[in-house]
């Protein structure tokens, strides 16, 4: 009950009818089918569905259709229309930061707000947080804010990468969302809680703020990564026009690179998690990026340099001298 899905396809109804089979099992019969075409017959004196494609015939067992959970209809009155490709880029930016954490599930979820001509989404697992904003050609009816599960938002932009749709009709309602396009209705729960104030925790001034050619410095973390096993951090030490990033995994080994950066004033390094500092580059896909540091034990933002309205906080590692 947490997501649904509802697709129409176009086929040759002889007789209508309902039936309930098993979702895997049909996925795997459907997969493994010799032809293009298939033909499904509910038998109901043999409580059985019949698959016939090719020379191949399959004969499923239907489950009770009473038990079947009727799926929520959207509210055109009160849907509002938005791009999709805005909204499905903008859930891609942040879901990572998402928490898997079920035992909070407030932070398993992701923050929309939608008003007049801004879109904006918030996730975070206590250890990182995105934030991205996105500005809409045209202005929205109306608005709304809401905590839905970024696993949903997930499914829904697999779901659009098969629909040919250009508009995205959301509708919310007490406890639940719906997403129209196309024809396709994807529905999930909203999560229930407060969301924590996101703005409070970014800083407002930072002793640092480093502009740094995004794909160069991705590159480089990317490969010292590969060092930093075992919960190993990496490390980022500034020096007067330079930026050294370094791991060290005992019994495996240690790598480290140098490249320049426009920095002045006393050394400092800042550990991080390598996994979360790579994903926080990596989806800003192209351009400069903006580094702001405080001190070793303040969090970090990364924001991408032209304007594109991304933040991504990272809480730092304590590093052992």
């Amino acid at each position: 009950m947490d997501v649904g899905l509802r697709v129409p396809l176009t086929a040759e109804i002889v007789r209508e009818g309902i039936a309930v089979l098993p979702a895997r099992l049909l996925l795997d019969v459907v997969r493994s089918l010799p032809a293009s075409q298939v033909s499904l017959e509910l038998r109901a004196a043999q409580q059985d569905a019949e698959l016939v494609s090719g020379n191949a015939t399959f004969h499923i067992r239907i489950l009770r259709a009473e038990d079947f959970p009727p799926f929520p209809e959207p509210d055109q009155g009160s849907a509002i229309s938005m791009p999709v490709d805005a909204f499905v880029s903008t859930a891609l930016k942040v879901a990572g930061s998402a928490s898997r954490d079920e035992t909070r599930p407030v932070l398993t979820g992701i923050l929309v707000s939608a008003s007049e001509q801004e879109l904006r989404m918030v996730a975070t697992d206590s250890y990182r947080l995105s934030v991205k904003e996105t500005v809409l050609e045209s202005p929205l009816q109306s608005g709304f804010e809401v905590n839905v599960p970024a696993r949903a938002l997930q499914e829904l932009a697999r779901v659009a990468g098969h629909v040919d749709a250009e508009q995205l009709q959301v509708s919310v309602h007490r406890n639940q969302v719906l997403f129209v396009l196309g024809g396709v209705v994807l529905s999930s729960r909203l999560i229930d809680g407060q969301f924590p104030n996101y703005r409070q925790l970014l800083p407002e001034s930072f002793e640092h703020e480093l502009r740094v050619a995004g794909p160069e410095l991705t590159d480089v973390v990317r490969r010292i990564s590969l060092l930093a096993q075992k919960n190993a951090p990496l490390r980022l030490s500034f020096n007067d026009g330079e930026l050294t990033v370094s791991a060290q995994t005992p019994d495996v080994g240690e790598a480290r690179e140098s490249l320049p950066v426009a920095f002045r004033g006393d050394p400092l390094e800042i550990g991080f998690n390598p996994e979360f500092l790579r994903a926080g580059l990596e989806a800003i896909e192209e351009g400069d990026v903006l580094l702001k540091l405080i001190s070793p034990l303040r969090p970090g933002l990364i924001e991408a340099a032209d304007e594109s309205r991304f933040q991504y906080l990272i809480m730092p590692i304590r590093l052992n001298v």
